[in-house]
């Protein structure tokens, strides 16, 4: 198979040959159909924290079921007939560890120290090696830029054929963390009020996600024009365009001078992160998803977050065996507009000036890479 290999920063990916993955128990081999263009792969390219390279990257995917590990149980496989269309979440639970076991899959330290410490599945080794020498190339997430990948059974959700295959990919990974952020970690109710700090693909989606649970002022910030007028079409009633504005006071003077009850910072900046607690109201939660180098931190003044009850909570995305079939239905009512987010399709071959693009600020919304 076909699969775009990330080398080493300063390199461009290149598509190499790969040995077509082989699926073990609990795993799922998919024929890929599309996969997202995130964010997160760019701290990778960028080195900004610490992964094992070469490694093929993607993580938000779509595809075919197409074989079942040996000895998987019955109850996977009638779950995820093959043939079946399905999509993967970025966090993969292993569905046994403490925090699996406690409903925290998002926590899940297989997944963490396995794929994200080691590059590979659960028994410590990756399933993907070069057809010309047999050397290994670590996964990030499942490897979704490539033609197949192995994904653990407990990641994956039957997608129905009224949701197309191509932007469908953005639920795994840009619409699972605004789901995680919002109903998880926010416990967002209808009539509250919410802003948005930063409305790429994952900021896009929260503005989605927090119409469709009630907003009842859903305020969108970012330094791009361009980005906020979509925003608008995303859910947003209000915008604020960092570059010209003091943002915590644009925020309070809309909210008629208390502060906003949800602040979602989704860039993982140092100065969007204390905006972000600087933006909530007495008592308000600010929700951190955004992703900063290692090594980056910000700071708040602790006696305004002790007196006024300030909750700063991380997020880094959902709970896959309960959320990820919950988004699935949100898209296929029409709650969130999927379709909408998608802002470019792009082939295998481009996947190296993709992310070129992607970390000069070019795409608005989200880039998806099609392999049908």
């Amino acid at each position: 198979m076909r699969a775009a290999v990330f080398w080493e920063p300063g390199k461009p990916m290149t598509i190499e040959d790969l040995k077509l993955p082989r699926p073990q128990f609990g795993e799922v081999l998919v024929k890929t159909k599309a996969c997202g263009v995130c964010h997160s792969d760019l701290h990778v390219i960028n080195k900004d924290q610490p992964y094992p390279i070469p490694c093929v990257l993607g993580h938000e995917i779509t595809g075919e079921v197409v074989e079942h590990g040996a000895h998987t149980d019955p109850a996977t496989v009638h779950r995820l007939p093959v043939g079946s269309r399905v999509v993967g979440s970025f966090i993969m639970p292993c569905g046994g560890c403490f925090f699996c076991v406690k409903g925290q899959e998002d926590l899940c330290e297989t997944f963490f120290k396995y794929n994200r410490g080691m590059g590979g599945l659960y028994d410590g080794t990756t399933r993907l090696y070069l057809s010309r020498s047999g050397d290994p190339i670590y996964m990030y997430s499942m490897g979704g830029l490539a033609e197949y990948r192995v994904v653990p059974a407990n990641a994956l959700a039957i997608i129905p054929e009224s949701l197309p295959y191509s932007e469908s990919a953005i639920i795994g990974c840009a619409v699972f963390t605004a789901y995680g952020a919002m109903k998880n970690a926010a416990d967002m109710r209808a009539g509250e009020t919410v802003a948005i700090i930063g409305t790429g693909g994952v900021g896009s989606s929260c503005l989605q996600m927090a119409r469709a649970f009630g907003g009842r002022q859903i305020i969108a910030v970012d330094i791009s024009e361009g980005k906020l007028e979509n925003a608008k079409k995303m859910g947003a009633t209000h915008t604020v365009n960092g570059s010209t504005e003091n943002v915590p006071e644009r925020i309070r003077e809309i909210t008629g001078g208390r502060g906003v009850d949800i602040a979602v910072e989704a860039l993982g900046k140092a100065a969007t992160f204390v905006q972000a607690a600087l933006s909530v109201r007495d008592g308000g939660r600010a929700v951190m998803v955004g992703l900063a180098p290692f090594g980056v931190s910000a700071e708040v003044d602790i006696t305004r977050l002790v007196r006024r009850q300030i909750r700063i909570i991380g997020s880094y995305g959902g709970r896959a065996r309960q959320d990820l079939p919950t988004i699935v239905g949100l898209a296929d009512m029409g709650a969130l507009e999927i379709k909408s987010a998608v802002s470019q399709k792009r082939k295998l071959e481009d996947a190296a000036e993709v992310y070129k693009e992607l970390d000069r600020g070019e795409i608005t919304g989200r880039a998806i890479i099609e392999l049908m």
